[in-house]
């Protein structure tokens, strides 16, 4: 995956965190990662499709959940109800969307799919063999990781489906 893909979305979580939760972010260790299971009680999934397509996961614990979604709306929330989901789900959609403006201003036009919420560590989420950049930011309320798995639509591909290319595929 080429970076000029990864940094928009990095610099989208940062403002977007610091501007909706006042919280200060700092970015951790870089991995990649093959691997079709979550670590995360809470992952929000987002497809990208156009001239950049793939998947972006926000995944987060119930506590760093709970405690983003009450700084968002200004009132303390203590169970993970529907509320507290779509407020986590509003949060990726807003990063996901602020970076493919920043992708589109690179020359990558893509258009999002509304968030899906996945709940429970360890559900199996299939990129395909697709390998994700996995990059941790750090607040003093929790971690939100990052899972980036994107990559620039083939000249001779339609852009309205996702179809990660498998190794050695010979393209």
């Amino acid at each position: 995956m080429n970076v000029k893909f990864m940094n928009p979305f990095l610099e989208a979580a940062k403002e977007v965190l610091q501007a909706e939760t006042q919280v200060t972010v700092t970015r951790g260790t870089l991995s990649l990662e093959k691997s079709d299971l979550t670590g995360h009680e809470v992952t929000v999934i987002l497809s990208l499709v156009g001239e950049v397509q793939g998947v972006v996961l926000y995944g987060l614990s119930i506590q760093t959940s709970l405690a983003l979604v009450s700084r968002i709306m200004g009132q303390a929330f203590t169970s993970f109800d529907d509320l507290a989901r779509s407020g986590i789900a509003e949060l990726g959609n807003v990063i996901t969307g602020q970076a493919s403006i920043r992708l589109a201003e690179a020359g990558f036009a893509s258009n999002i799919t509304p968030p899906t919420l996945v709940q429970g560590k360890g559900a199996k989420i299939s990129t395909l063999q697709f390998p994700r950049i996995v990059v941790p930011l750090m607040t003093e309320v929790g971690v939100l990781t990052v899972h980036i798995a994107l990559r620039q639509t083939p000249a001779n591909a339609s852009s309205d489906v996702f179809v990660p290319l498998l190794p050695n595929a010979g393209l």
